[in-house]
């Protein structure tokens, strides 16, 4: 028994032996950097890729501590932490390489921490680099897009309105949130058609990716290819030393957002229309074809179907951004929507500009109401602003409002308003007004507060037309 037992321990060492070898192998044979440190951050393996890459002898390093050795290096750190360190950033040699850091432990005890640079030959380390360039063109992107637009701001519940048209646009709107579908919205400037994408775009599966936003007619035409599909490095004169990354590719499993589509150039709309059919399309200057995931909505207050006869738009692009259309009306077919909205734009600008809380008086209600609104709630909330900056007191009185709304149309049409006498004219206007609705609209009390006799009151009512009713 005892020849048996000391004939096996040659054979068990010699297995050991080889699994020591194999173990061996195997740590360089890692295609990527790789080293362990003891507790107290001494290195006490390191493979050869990773002596290579760093030009030293991986064998000679055994011993140092690991600040000695590796650049910007948190081993020792995690090592007194006890904490893993997972697909962190870390500059080497120049390059921004992924690193993990992962403690090793034993009956609950650290013993070491494994270290990993994740890269295999120059080329892929540029390949890394290249990546996380384009992760920070995305991330000045984005930051742009939410600092610049508010992007991904609005909600279904940012959409106010209680008329029948209003409720029936923000059911197909949520109806078009639920699917990839292409999505056209039309309606006059300032009815809130981007508030209407963002609220798509946030009510469906891709909320948390990108809203990347561009308006056609903004961008000069022999940038837009540019714009909507990026370059790269060199690919014309003037072009920047890293590229360009496109909108279409930013906007990779998010949504892009064409506004004013209507102006898009006759030659672009080839080019997008193919984009849309192949989901797929080359950077300028590129050779790789680049298939980002997105979703398409399109804006413009300009009738489409007219362009089409005109020859300006190509029917097989409207026919391919018709899929979902959604007409918002004007304001002023929906007065039902005029006050409530007048009140939640007030309270949301107040609001943001920390001024105590405002209300707007009934003849100042109906004034809105009764106003045609060309600019619909863009210029609704141009009037709402400049009134809140007039008014002192806590109520938006009919003569805070703009000058332009105080007076007939006939007036508006005959008077200067460049002179100085209209200055004085609009101070009375609005003196008069607030005075009348701090009185109940008694003439008599409201002259009285004006400091001025009741027969001139009534003679400059007559004089700027103010004719009142009281509720």
């Amino acid at each position: 028994m005892a020849d048996e037992k000391q004939m096996s321990c040659p054979s068990e060492l010699d297995a050991l032996k080889k699994e020591l070898e194999t173990y061996h192998l195997i740590f360089n044979s890692i295609n990527h950097g790789a080293t362990v440190i003891d507790p107290d951050g001494r290195i006490t393996h390191m493979n050869e890729p990773y002596g290579r890459f760093l030009g030293v002898d991986a064998a000679k390093q055994i011993g140092r501590h690991c600040t000695e050795v590796f650049e910007n290096t948190r081993m020792h750190i995690v090592a007194r932490t006890g904490e893993e360190e997972i697909n962190q950033s870390q500059r080497i040699n120049g390059v921004d390489m992924v690193v993990q850091r992962i403690p090793m432990k034993r009956d609950g005890r650290l013993i070491g921490v494994y270290g990993q640079v994740i890269f295999k030959d120059v080329s892929e380390v540029g390949a890394l680099a290249k990546k996380l360039s384009l992760l920070e063109s995305k991330v000045r992107a984005y930051e742009k897009e939410l600092f610049d637009l508010r992007s991904t701001r609005y909600t279904f519940d940012s959409i106010i309105g209680e008329s029948r048209e209003i409720r029936y646009l923000k059911k197909q709107a949520w109806q078009a949130s639920t699917n990839d579908s292409t999505v056209l919205i039309t309606g006059d400037s300032g009815t809130g058609k981007e508030l209407f994408a963002q609220s798509i775009h946030h009510g469906s599966r891709r909320r948390l990716h990108p809203f990347i936003r561009i308006n056609c007619a903004a961008i000069p035409k022999d940038l837009l290819e540019s714009e909507l599909f990026g370059y790269e490095a060199g690919a014309f004169t003037g072009a920047k030393a890293k590229g360009k990354t496109g909108k279409f590719e930013l906007a990779d499993q998010g949504t892009i957002f064409l506004d004013e589509i209507g102006d898009l150039p006759l030659d672009m709309q080839p080019k997008l229309l193919r984009v849309l059919e192949e989901k797929e399309f080359e950077k300028i200057g590129g050779t790789r074809l680049i298939r980002p995931d997105f979703r398409v909505i399109c804006a413009t207050n300009q009738d489409l179907e007219n362009l089409m006869e005109q020859g300006r738009f190509r029917k097989d692009l409207f026919y391919r951004l018709n899929v979902i259309p959604i007409e918002i009306p004007p304001l002023r077919e929906r007065q039902e929507d005029i006050l409530p909205t007048a009140r939640h734009l007030i309270e949301k600008m107040t609001t943001e500009a920390g001024l105590p809380e405002k209300r707007i008086e009934k003849e100042a209600e109906k004034e809105l109401v009764h106003h045609d609104w060309p600019g619909n709630v863009r210029e609704l909330s141009n009037v709402l602003e400049r009134a809140m900056y007039a008014s002192d007191a806590p109520v938006i009185y009919k003569g805070d409002l703009p000058f332009s709304m105080a007076f007939s149309g006939k007036r508006q049409k005959t008077r200067d308003r460049s002179n100085l006498k209209t200055a004085k004219n609009q101070a009375q206007i609005k003196a008069i007004y607030q005075a009348l609705a701090r009185t109940g609209y008694n003439k008599t009390e409201a002259a009285r507060l004006l400091g001025i006799h009741r027969t001139l009151l009534y003679r400059k009512m007559k004089e700027f037309e103010i004719s009142l009713t009281p509720e």
